[in-house]
């Protein structure tokens, strides 16, 4: 999902190295070694909304629900840590800034996987496999990514699906957004053509029944859960729990809640 140009990320992880080193304080270490900024917590940074990975939820003990969320929340378990997710915008997520800042210890935010964000951030083995997709109102003449010039193509800034908007969508206007909650709401409101993003996202969408996925595809992402570089203990902790909810069915259990069974 969520790529930024190599420069960007680099400077937003030294700026965040900086920070942590002048912040200091705190944090604790696990039985393992695994670095945590609060003794006897796991801190999770997430890109709320972004169903059905990650949205709010008053009723949840975390205040927050998703694919995402069970799956740390599973983790946490496992490793006989509490939860704490906040909210916060993708970009610091994705760039490193957040985790180098010390306001968390990992990031669960249907995040794939990439070599530039591998430079500044290391990642627990893929969890999620997804596509891309493009979404349109009911009726448009929009039927595939050829039809796209002169058309305006919401996407979120800071994700892979910016980066194939821009290397596949020949003369379109890309119009960058903060988040998924604001591209939608364009488009409902007639101010971009189709959204070109994650398909269970714009699958979240066509639920509404106003708008329709015409075409997939396929780029080879999987999502990981990022944690600070260095921090292999922690790194190694995640994958135990992550292998150990695939042997056992809670993972198969947790994907079947969210996404129809392939």
């Amino acid at each position: 999902m969520k790529a930024r140009r190599t420069a960007v990320v680099l400077a937003a992880s030294l700026l965040g190295l900086s920070l942590s080193a002048c912040g200091g304080g705190g944090g604790s270490t696990t039985s393992s070694g695994a670095k945590l900024i609060t003794s006897g917590t796991l801190t999770d940074c997430s890109d709320v909304p972004y169903p059905p990975f990650e949205d709010f939820d008053k009723s949840s003990p975390t205040g927050f629900k998703g694919f995402d969320i069970d799956i740390i929340s599973e983790i946490a378990k496992g490793m006989n840590l509490k939860l704490v997710v906040k909210d916060s915008a993708f970009d610091p997520l994705q760039s490193g800034l957040a985790l180098n800042s010390g306001q968390c210890d990992i990031v669960a935010s249907a995040m794939t996987i990439t070599p530039d964000r591998k430079q500044n951030l290391d990642f627990s083995d893929g969890y999620y496999d997804s596509k891309q997709s493009l979404l349109v109102p009911n009726g448009s003449d929009i039927k595939s990514i050829n039809d796209l010039s002169g058309k305006k193509v919401g996407v979120q800034q800071g994700t892979t699906g910016k980066t194939y908007a821009e290397e596949n969508a020949t003369g379109a206007d890309i119009v960058s957004f903060p988040s998924d909650a604001e591209m939608y709401q364009a488009i409902k409101a007639g101010q971009v053509d189709a959204l070109l993003q994650d398909l269970p996202v714009n699958l979240n969408h066509q639920q509404d029944g106003g708008f329709t996925i015409v075409q997939t595809y396929s780029t080879n992402e999987q999502y990981g859960i990022a944690i600070k570089k260095g921090n292999t203990a922690l790194v190694n902790d995640v994958n135990a729990q992550l292998k150990k909810m695939r042997s056992n069915g809670t993972y198969d259990q947790l994907y079947n809640k969210y996404f129809s069974p392939s």
